[in-house]
């Protein structure tokens, strides 16, 4: 069975620098991207705080686009 994809919308998360990236893949793929974002255009610290909080923010990929509908 396939590994579930997940998603993570920078959108729907306030920032000082206003964003439209959306990622998909699996969760390791989306985590690891996900936080070279925040630390490359954020300017966010790469740690584990960063991380767990991203993690927590991933959705299942059926669950955001039921959502956006």
């Amino acid at each position: 069975m396939a590994e579930k994809r997940k998603v993570i919308d920078c959108r729907r998360f306030p920032t000082e620098k206003s964003c439209s990236i959306l990622i998909s893949g699996t969760e390791d793929d989306v985590l690891n991207l996900a936080v070279l974002h925040a630390t490359t255009v954020h300017g966010h610290q790469d740690n584990p705080e960063l991380r767990e909080q991203i993690r927590s923010m991933l959705q299942d990929e059926n669950t955001a686009e039921a959502e956006a509908a």
